[in-house]
């Protein structure tokens, strides 16, 4: 068994002992390797200067993505190239990403510039030529506080991809490739003693199992560990002294959780699949919820939080759970003991408590898929519309035979402990002709069944007004555009 975690950093083999198996990828970047053109500003995985790209192992090859460094952790990145904005410079010629940037004034107090280059960087992986639509959306997790987007924006558009050096080519992969195939074999464990000088002692674990059989064997032997998938919560809760665990798994790349299968009408993901894959995967199958996930978070946190992580964090406010409710989806638990599921609707016994044995692990999720027979609609209410937690969200399916409904799911988000089927109105409309005052007093019972709270982000009575608005809403984005128009 393995005592460290093996990185490559712009091509250099680093072993990760100790201590800093337990800090964040900014700090080690900074602090022990003197990258310090990666900026640490909020900690939170918000700003997005602290942006580099990690190349994971896909299939054969490595696959770059841009993450948030500041909530990224060592114990994380084991069998990953890590490349920084130094990493781009080759033989003292700025990367052509680095040029535009200089040639087109997109830099102005240069804070969060390194953070815009590597997400931009990225994006010519995969692209020749980005539009003014590519670099708004994939920007969208960089902040510039000086407010120079435009031409941050015009050095993306003039760039051609086709010209430069994609990273295969700046740094040769093979030599990575197989010493990552065979160390990921390895599981990994770390004892370390993180004590501050003249304190202590303060000793704490990772392991990083290789099988579902190991991982869960540990959490049954360590009932106090800190499980962390793509740790975009954990991370952050971990920064503001939130939390401070003394032992850590880590499920990063673990076999039998990752991947995609959609089959007989239900997609099945593995619980570390990442929402950009499954954004990706869902476009064209379920496009009411990819509207929901291509806003809810920045390319940065969406390439490593997982559909399992956003599950067992249980937030009222979780913008996946309101789909995953009304399509009555399935989380599958595994155990020393074997495996069994659970409907969502049942998963929640109160906040933060989940329908989970000490043992077990989230291991996949069964989606059922709207039939074409059946209309789902999808709501998030927020102070802006990208990259904000939610103030309410709703998931809506209907199944209609011509002017009466058979049937409706409604889940509400944000109007209590966990996520609430609205169970009186669903059966108020069970049998109801599709009108506008049907939805309305359905609207008016759904209110009677939640319990908001006043805020932050809103007021109770302002929360109440949504949970009977958006049943309105529904109707109205059901109805034709001529419908629509001759009922106002």
């Amino acid at each position: 068994m393995r005592n460290y975690v093996l990185v490559y950093i712009n091509g250099r083999r680093v072993e990760v002992a100790g201590p800093d198996v337990f800090g964040s990828l900014s700090d080690l970047l900074r602090r022990e390797q003197g990258l310090v053109g990666t900026k640490i500003v909020c900690e939170e995985g918000d700003c997005g200067s602290c942006t580099v790209l990690i190349g994971r192992l896909d299939g054969k090859k490595l696959r770059y993505q841009s993450v948030d460094s500041c909530i990224q952790f060592m114990c994380q990145l084991d069998c990953c190239h890590i490349v920084t904005v130094e990493g781009l410079k080759m033989n003292g010629t700025l990367h052509p990403v680095q040029q535009a940037m200089v040639d087109y004034h997109g830099s102005q107090c240069g804070f969060c510039t390194p953070g815009f280059v590597m997400s931009m960087a990225v994006m010519f992986e995969t692209k020749d030529r980005l539009s003014d639509q590519d670099l708004r959306c994939g920007l969208t997790g960089n902040l510039c506080r000086c407010t120079g987007y435009v031409p941050i924006i015009e050095a993306g558009m003039m760039l051609d991809g086709a010209r430069m050096s994609r990273l295969d080519g700046l740094y040769p992969p093979q030599a990575m490739i197989d010493e990552f195939e065979a160390h990921g074999r390895e599981p990994v464990c770390v004892e370390a003693d993180c004590a501050a000088p003249g304190l202590g002692p303060d000793v704490r674990t990772y392991f990083k199992p290789v099988d579902v059989e190991g991982a869960v064997a540990f959490k049954k032997d360590h009932p106090d560990v800190k499980i962390i998938a793509g740790g975009t919560d954990v991370g952050v809760q971990i920064n503001k002294r939130v939390i401070d665990p003394k032992v850590i798994m880590s499920l990063c790349s673990l076999p039998g959780l990752c991947g995609l299968i959609y089959k007989d009408d239900t997609l099945v993901t593995g619980a570390m699949a990442s929402w950009t894959e499954i954004e990706e995967y869902i476009r064209d199958i379920v496009p009411q919820f990819h509207k929901i996930l291509a806003v809810f978070a920045s390319a940065q946190i969406k390439n490593v939080a997982t559909i399992g992580g956003n599950i067992a964090n249980a937030s009222p406010i979780a913008d996946s759970l309101p789909f995953l409710y009304v399509m009555n989806a399935e989380v599958e638990l595994t155990g020393v003991k074997g495996t069994r599921r659970v409907n969502i609707n049942n998963f929640y016994k109160g906040y933060k408590v989940l329908a989970m044995k000490p043992d077990e692990l989230i291991t996949r999720v069964h989606i059922p898929l709207p039939q074409p027979d059946e209309t789902l609609r999808l709501y998030k209410v927020s102070k802006r519309r990208d990259l904000d937690i939610s103030t309410f969200t709703a998931g809506i399916l209907m199944r209609r035979d011509g002017d009466t409904i058979d049937w409706a799911r409604i889940a509400y988000g944000g109007v209590g402990p966990n996520i609430i089927r609205t169970s009186k109105t669903e059966r108020f409309l069970a049998g109801k002709t599709f009108t506008e005052e049907t939805l309305r007093e359905a609207g008016r019972i759904a209110r009677t069944e939640i319990t908001p709270i006043t805020d932050v982000r809103a007021g109770k009575d302002y929360r109440c007004q949504l949970a009977e608005n958006i049943l309105v809403k529904f109707y109205y984005d059901c109805c034709e555009p001529a419908e629509a128009l001759a009922a106002l």
